[in-house]
């Protein structure tokens, strides 16, 4: 009998153990699993609520309509891109087949969300005779809509100035971290995503025109990143500012490995300014030398690079900055010049060019300004965040100075386009190889701000195979630089 019971108590355990287990299973389920479930693009019940609330608008700073909703039934509505591939990589898109991409995936909660309940509707309710003509109608359910910090002109300018190149062109106000404009190409139109994605599916993903180059690309910076070597020359080399010097253009390793200036340019005694405006390798390789992994990894990273950066509205790949050792002599001379294992966001060189804009401080990248209701009332402001000071206000101008001298000393030549804009800036030429092993032709960089003296425009640009940084890229810069400016 003793016997019988121990074995009942058994049973009863194991199926106590299992009734726990199933119940944790269901509360962890619950509590963990189910919300990002729910969330997921493809899950038709979110579909069907979602469509319940004719989605918001989306506007440019200047209250400019982006996109336009209208229902084809009760469980389908129609999303219309008024810029079609204007606006595609910065706005994304939203498709019951497709999924949710960019702003519309980070915003969707607010684009959906509606409350029946307004400022204006409980005033109305205060009419006695205006309720009694309203008692009949059916408010009709409008998502909540977002004033963006895109600035159509600039947006437009952008798009036009890389014109059939790839590559992006990120325009910030360093004041603010807004974004005016952020143009990715090759684009596509959201409008005809069924033909975009069939294309889409025969390309790699680096040649896919779904791939938002300004904040995914990643690209070694080339010169453009002898700012963040000058920063951190500046800072840990006592009197570097006040040296001169020697280049015989080229640095010498060991039988194999050397570094050289562009098109083997010796510039002799030199100083560190003029460093800069020639974009001296030598000058740069040997700082980075001189400085040693360690502490130039540490101002990149006080840059952002190796870090997950906070941003509103966008999702940013991490810029990479490598660890090397301290005999891989060549490598670091490459490092200071933006080659290595260095590889960069055109966002990123954008937040640099902001940062010595802004006297040292990083402001969070953010692309919206206001979310606001059906009837236009304000719902909420996102406010300009900073993430952290980056350099001191004194050696934010120095850079300044160093970079607005070499924007001076092209202006009457082959820069006209940054005449009256009284801009600052950095060229790169950044070198590399193909799957294959070869050299492919370098991509052009340009990162810059204006006017240097009270900066209201950052912006970086990169041509893919566009050569020297001095062409197409700054080109292009400059032209949207005016833009921005009203010149």
């Amino acid at each position: 009998m003793n016997d019988i019971l121990d074995n009942i108590k058994k049973v009863l355990v194991v199926y106590l153990v299992l009734i726990i287990a199933l119940i944790s299973y269901i509360a962890y389920f619950q509590l963990f699993k189910a919300p990002a479930i729910a969330e997921k693009s493809e899950n038709k019940r979110l579909w069907a609520k979602r469509n319940e609330v004719l989605r918001g608008t989306i506007y440019d700073r200047n209250k400019n309509a982006l996109t336009a909703s209208s229902k084809n039934n009760v469980l389908i509505q129609n999303r219309e891109y008024k810029g079609g591939a204007l606006y595609s990589h910065v706005l994304g898109y939203v498709n019951p087949t497709y999924g949710i991409t960019g702003l519309e995936n980070k915003y969707d909660n607010d684009l959906t969300n509606y409350k029946s309940l307004t400022l204006q509707s409980f005033l109305k309710s205060l009419n006695v005779m205006e309720a009694f003509k309203d008692r009949n109608k059916k408010e009709e359910k409008i998502g909540n809509s977002l004033i963006t910090s895109l600035d159509d002109k600039v947006q437009k300018a952008a798009f036009d100035a890389l014109g059939d190149n790839k590559g992006s062109i990120v325009v910030l106000n360093p004041k603010t971290g807004e974004i005016l404009a952020m143009v990715s190409k090759p684009t596509f139109d959201p409008n005809n995503l069924a033909e975009v994605m069939k294309k889409a599916n025969s390309q790699s993903y680096e040649e896919s025109p779904l791939l938002n180059r300004a904040v995914s690309g990643l690209y070694p910076p080339g010169s453009t990143f002898k700012i963040v070597t000058l920063t951190s020359a500046i800072e840990n080399i006592s009197g570097v500012t006040n040296r001169t010097f020697n280049d015989n253009g080229k640095i010498v390793f060991n039988s194999k490995q050397s570094l050289s200036n562009l098109h083997g340019n010796a510039y002799g005694s030199i100083s560190l300014k003029e460093a800069l405006a020639v974009s001296s390798n030598v000058v740069f390789g040997g700082l980075a030398l001189e400085l040693g992994n360690d502490k130039l990894k540490a101002t990149a990273e006080k840059y952002g690079f190796n870090k997950n950066l906070p941003s509103d509205g966008i999702v940013m790949e991490d810029s990479r900055f490598p660890k090397l050792k301290d005999y891989e002599k060549g490598s670091i001379a490459q490092s200071g010049i933006g080659q290595s294992k260095i590889l960069a966001t055109p966002i990123q060189m954008a937040l640099v060019a902001s940062t010595v804009a802004n006297n040292g401080i990083m402001m969070e990248p953010k692309l919206v300004n206001e979310v606001v209701n059906k009837d236009g009332e304000l719902v909420r402001k996102i406010p300009s965040t900073a993430i952290s000071t980056v350099i001191s206000q004194d050696v934010s101008n120095i850079i300044k100075g160093y970079m607005k001298n070499l924007v001076d000393e092209r202006i009457n030549r082959d820069w006209g386009v940054f005449k009256g804009t009284n801009a600052a800036g950095k060229t790169g030429t950044a070198d590399y190889q193909l799957p294959n092993g070869r050299d492919a032709e370098p991509h052009s960089w340009f990162i810059g701000f204006a006017p240097a003296d009270n900066p209201q425009v950052a912006v970086a640009v990169i041509v893919e195979n566009g050569g020297a940084g001095g062409g197409l890229a700054a080109q292009a810069a400059g032209k949207v630089i005016r833009t921005a400016l009203g010149r």
